[in-house]
């Protein structure tokens, strides 16, 4: 008979519900599930020792845990963002794994923010009846709002989330451009696909322009001051990708100048911390500005994409205690 495989699961090092694991695995597992906050040196007993790691980050570092004689096989997180491991933290023969499960929540909350632009709704028209009744509007009386109808959206990293977001710009009769390191061939979503070489054509044609693009060397400050002066004056940015991919004074400047007409931001350049637990989100008073809409990064912050996502950890563990290929491979580890 073989051995029982065991995982450690680090409660509170990036998702909520870790006490699910056990009930969504489907094989037979040894399964731990310590507190990284206050359990710090039992997790750095018992990882060497497991299987497989599920959580985020581990105080004091990765490698210290996981020495090269580690039986460990798989590190799975239980979130998509991977920037804070590598190769060379993890020994050879394991391999990391990152979840998703959180794209239609994105997208949702997009198309939120895009007919919020078009209708205004829920910022002008709904408190102007609250207060002043028809106030001069009627079906044919006051000002006309906008239509989403007809519109260009333009997403940058055409991934998942950007997938998602043209599926449902399409329900609105939509026409839908991209661009991606690798152009792909996506019939009935894309009307107009280009790689990154391309992207000025992208923000001069689009009213809506969506970056998915993840962080890192390669794309910080890819949108800049220029690529602003290249966007119709009409146009609204929404960020769902990281706060860095845009330049944070370039974004700034052209909403407060109104070289564009608004901005949907969800990713941002200060996070809060154990020094200041409520930082304004920006050096710049974005708070200030009537032509955004914030958010505090929880865009897919759901219970049902909490779910999805153990309900997909799980399944890797089974995987692994079946010998199947694992999915969402990000890399094998180095040292």
């Amino acid at each position: 008979m073989a051995e029982k495989l065991s995982v450690l699961v680090l409660k509170g090092s990036g998702m909520n519900k870790d006490e699910l694991v056990p009930s969504k695995v489907t094989t037979d597992w040894d399964i731990t599930i310590l507190e990284v906050g206050t359990d710090l040196d039992a997790v750095r007993a018992k990882a060497v020792e497991v299987d497989a790691i599920v959580g985020g980050g581990i105080p004091g570092g990765i490698p210290d845990v996981t020495p090269g004689g580690a039986r460990l096989r798989l590190y799975q997180a239980p979130f998509t963002g991977y920037d804070w491991i590598t190769p060379a933290d993890l020994p050879k023969g394991a391999v990391f794994c990152n979840t998703h499960e959180h794209e239609t929540t994105i997208a949702e909350h997009l198309l939120a923010g895009m007919l919020e632009f078009q209708t205004g709704l829920m910022r002008d028209t709904h408190p102007l009846m609250r207060a002043n009744s028809y106030s001069g509007r009627s079906i044919n009386r006051g000002p006309h709002h906008r239509e989403l109808r007809g519109a260009t959206v333009g997403i940058i990293g055409y991934g998942m989330i950007g997938r998602e977001v043209a599926r449902r710009c399409k329900a609105f009769d939509m026409r839908v451009m991209a661009v991606s390191r690798t152009r792909r061939d996506e019939p009935g979503l894309v009307d107009w696909y280009g790689t990154m070489d391309q992207l000025d054509s992208l923000l001069a044609e689009s009213d809506f322009i969506i970056c998915c693009a993840p962080g890192g060397g390669a794309t910080r400050g890819m949108i800049n001051a220029r690529s602003f002066s290249l966007m119709k004056r009409g146009a609204v940015i929404a960020n769902v990708g990281r706060g860095e991919v845009i330049d944070e004074a370039a974004l700034y400047n052209a909403l407060s100048s109104r070289r564009i007409r608004g901005g949907i931001i969800d990713v941002w350049y200060v996070y809060p911390s154990a020094e200041d637990p409520n930082p304004w989100p920006s050096r710049f008073p974005f708070q200030k500005l009537d032509n955004v809409i914030m958010s505090p990064h929880n865009s897919a912050w759901t219970a049902e994409m909490s779910d999805r996502r153990w309900t997909f950890v799980a399944g890797n563990l089974d995987r692994l205690a079946r010998g199947e290929p694992l999915r969402n491979i990000c890399f094998e580890g180095e040292r």
